[in-house]
């Protein structure tokens, strides 16, 4: 039996975590939304360098309100209501100048960060 070969990541500051699944936003808009971040991270600057974040769809969060909801890791922060507006306030605000959003946090989850 051979070994499975060792993934590798590049390095990143924080991970962005974004519900894309079909409870957390009725007509696709957390989809659209995690589509969008590409671009707006490379405008911000966040696609390489010191600041880089990651960012990965997931299935769901199990917390179905309020969508699209996103997380900060390693912040253990998490948004609600992450419209393409907001999401550039998440952004700018938390992902480039490192001060979550504090009115579009629902939870607060444990962190090594802020």
């Amino acid at each position: 039996m051979s070994a499975a070969e060792k993934p590798k990541l590049g390095t990143y500051r924080r991970h962005l975590l974004v519900c894309t699944g079909p409870r957390c936003t009725q007509n696709g808009e957390s989809q659209a939304l995690f589509d969008s971040l590409g671009d707006t991270f490379k405008t911000a600057g966040l696609d390489k360098g010191e600041l880089r974040v990651k960012r990965t769809r997931v299935s769901c969060f199990a917390a179905c309100k309020g969508g699209p909801v996103v997380c900060v890791q390693p912040d253990g922060v998490w948004y609600y209501n992450a419209t393409l507006e907001n999401m550039q306030r998440i952004v700018d605000q938390h992902l480039v100048g490192g001060e979550p959003v504090e009115d579009l946090i629902f939870h607060r989850g444990p962190s090594t960060a802020c």
